[in-house]
C-alpha cells in the first residue's frame, strides 16, 4: 500500500477484515467461474476439458477491483444505513456484478431458477456469455443496473442523472482508466458543476486505475499521484488515493478512505441544507483505486 493514501486507516477489527477478505475471495471465485466453467462449479472432481467453456468471453482484469469496491460499499451501507446505487463503468465487468448480486441473494430472488445451491451456481456459470444466457457486461438483466456496460463512456453521466433531485441517494460510480479516455466520460467529470448539494444526491466517482485498457497502456495510468491530484482538483474534486496490492493493507486503507469521503459528503450536504447557505460550489470527494490489472490472479 502506498503511504500517500489521503485517508489515515482507522481501527477495524482483524476478524472483520478476515470476513471481508473471505467474501471478496468468494466473489472472485464466482466471477472467474462464470468466465471459464460450464460444469463442476465447486471443483468436486479434477477439471476436465468438458468442464471448460470452448469460447471464453468476459474480462478478468477489472473484475477483482470491482468485487473489492462492491464489498466495501456493502460495509458502509450496513453500518450507515445508506441508499447507494452502484454503477459499473469498466467494460465487461459483468462477472463481478453477477457474482455479488448472487452472493447477496438478490439474483436468486429475481431469477428463482438460479438458486444459491450448487445447481444454481452451475446454471450461473453456464449462462454467462453463452447462447441464451446473459452478456459479459452489466446489462439490463443484471439486478440493480441502470447502465449498459457494453458501450464505454456514459457511466458518469448516468450517475449524475440518477443523483439529480434525489437528495437521499449516493451514487458510487466506478470509472475504468481506459473508459476515461472516451469523449463522453472526459467531459462528464464536469457534471459536478450542476450538482446542487441542497437538493440533489451525491456522486462518488471511483477511478479504477489498473494501468491498461485490455493490454494497452492508459493515459491516466501513466500519471503520478500529484499529476492526478492536480488534474482532478481542477475538475472540482478532492481525490483520495487507495493504492497497492497486498489484500489486508488494501482492505484497511479502503475502509478508512470510504469512511472519510462519506463523512465529507455528509458535511457538504449538511452545510448546504442549513439556513444561510449561499450556493457555494463544494469540492466533492472522489477515490482513485490504483491496483494491479487482474489482481489476485496467477502471475
Amino acid at each position: 500500500m502506498n503511504d500517500k493514501a489521503a485517508a489515515t486507516p482507522q481501527a477495524i477489527g482483524h476478524e472483520r477484515i478476515d470476513l471481508m477478505d473471505r467474501y471478496w475471495r468468494a466473489a472472485n471465485y464466482i466471477s472467474v467461474g462464470q468466465i471459464y466453467l460450464l460444469d463442476n462449479p465447486l471443483l468436486r472432481e479434477p477439471l476436465k476439458a468438458e468442464h471448460v467453456k470452448p469460447r471464453l468471453l468476459g474480462h478478468w482484469g477489472t473484475t477483482p477491483g470491482l468485487n473489492f469496491l462492491y464489498l466495501h460499499l456493502n460495509r458502509v451501507i450496513r453500518e450507515r444505513d445508506l441508499d447507494v446505487l452502484f454503477i459499473c463503468g469498466p467494460g465487461h465487468g459483468g462477472p463481478a456484478m453477477v457474482a455479488n448480486t448472487w452472493l447477496e441473494g438478490t439474483y436468486s430472488e429475481i431469477y428463482p431458477d438460479i438458486g444459491q445451491g450448487e445447481d444454481g451456481l452451475r446454471k450461473l456459470f453456464r449462462q454467462f456469455s453463452f447462447p441464451g444466457g446473459v452478456p459479459s457486461h452489466a446489462a439490463p438483466e443484471t439486478p440493480g443496473s441502470i447502465h449498459e456496460g457494453g458501450e464505454l463512456g456514459y457511466a458518469l453521466v448516468h450517475a449524475f442523472g440518477a443523483a439529480f433531485d434525489n437528495p437521499g441517494l449516493v451514487v458510487a460510480c466506478v470509472v475504468g482508466d481506459g473508459e476515461a479516455e472516451t469523449g463522453p466520460l472526459a467531459a462528464a467529470w464536469h457534471s459536478n458543476k450542476f450538482l446542487n448539494p441542497a437538493s440533489d444526491g451525491a456522486v462518488l466517482p471511483i477511478l479504477h486505475l489498473n494501468g491498461y485498457k485490455i493490454a494497452n497502456p492508459t493515459i491516466l495510468g501513466r500519471m503520478d499521484d500529484q499529476e492526478l491530484r492536480d488534474l482532478f482538483a481542477g475538475y472540482g474534486y478532492e481525490p483520495f488515493f487507495v493504492e497497492g496490492h497486498e489484500p489486508l493493507a488494501m482492505h484497511r486503507s479502503m475502509a478508512a478512505t470510504l469512511d472519510t469521503v462519506l463523512d465529507r459528503i455528509r458535511s457538504i450536504q449538511e452545510q448546504a441544507r442549513a439556513p444561510g447557505w449561499h450556493g457555494q460550489r463544494p469540492k466533492w470527494p472522489m477515490i482513485v483505486l490504483r491496483s494491479p490489472k487482474g489482481w489476485t490472479g496467477p502471475k
